[in-house]
């Protein structure tokens, strides 16, 4: 009995995450993706990463620290970053903003005349695909196709997991009841055979395209966006992370364009290209 509990004992400590391997790790994903992880998420970290160490045989994290420092790390990269990145996310999350979409951008550029017809949107860190779902419902309730207009919503992520489930754009009907319902009535399909899950149509979602990026890495669009949301994301940057942030997506956004910023972040000390156009809505002013 004794010789059991000993080994009970072993394999607790066997995955303690401790000081050097946390360090490690924190810093590891600050290198690779820009995330600042405080010492208070010690044991979401180590939670996260158990079942990778279990998935790959391994004993301890110190093992694992090993292998994410050796030459063929190339491959653990996602699997880590998949497992420490935290995907909350919901259907018209902050319904004032698909509000703001809808009433100041893209019905005046119904009006506009000359029009411009070109209309790009970029929502980063799309997570499970929420997001860029509301906003293409938004986008096809307003913009008419036989109009002619030339539509693309861009849709990234980190983790590719939650992009796959974005792409299918099937969901559990009760995370659609947050969906107004003429939104639901027009743009969601039962999927045969299950009888609580919903797709949404094709209609809105040939107007998506999602793509795996880093924010941190180099990005490959040109621009220039007329919106880019950025919801809940650079709260897990720090400040010259923001910063830097702030900046590219100056760069990317045309003049007038507008950035979108979850409910606790703001721009405030951060970039002063902006101006404040509505509740956490943001235009480029140079």
């Amino acid at each position: 009995m004794q010789g059991h509990a000993s080994t009970g004992e072993d394999r607790q400590r066997e995955f303690e995450l401790g000081d050097d391997e946390f360090r490690f790790l924190t810093e590891f994903l600050s290198s690779q993706t820009g995330i600042v992880l405080s010492q208070h998420k010690r044991q979401m970290v180590c939670g996260r990463l158990v079942k990778r160490l279990r998935a790959l045989h391994l004993t301890s994290f110190a093992d694992y620290c090993d292998l994410l420092r050796g030459s063929d790390s190339e491959s653990e990269v996602e699997h880590v970053v998949n497992a420490i990145t935290t995907n909350i996310t919901h259907f018209f999350r902050e319904s004032h903003h698909f509000d703001f979409l809808r009433d100041q951008v893209l019905i005046p550029r119904v009006a506009e005349r000359p029009r411009r017809s070109r209309v790009r949107i970029w929502s980063a860190g799309c997570s499970s695909g929420e997001e860029p779902h509301s906003i293409a419902m938004v986008v096809a309730d307003v913009l008419k196709p036989s109009e002619g207009w030339d539509v693309l919503i861009l849709a990234t992520d980190i983790d590719t997991n939650v992009l796959q489930r974005g792409s299918a754009g099937i969901y559990s009907a009760e995370s659609a009841e947050t969906i107004p319902e003429t939104y639901r009535k027009r743009f969601l399909r039962r999927v045969p055979g299950a009888a609580d899950k919903v797709q949404v149509a094709d209609e809105v979602r040939q107007l998506i395209r999602f793509k795996q990026l880093n924010l941190h890495h180099k990005w490959p669009m040109k621009g220039p966006f007329d919106v880019i949301f950025c919801r809940n994301v650079a709260i897990y940057f720090d400040k010259p992370t923001q910063r830097q942030l702030f900046n590219r997506y100056a760069d990317l956004l045309a003049i007038g364009g507008f950035l979108y910023l979850g409910h606790a972040e703001s721009l405030i000390g951060a970039s002063d290209r902006f101006e404040v156009a509505d509740k956490t809505v943001y235009r480029r002013v140079k």
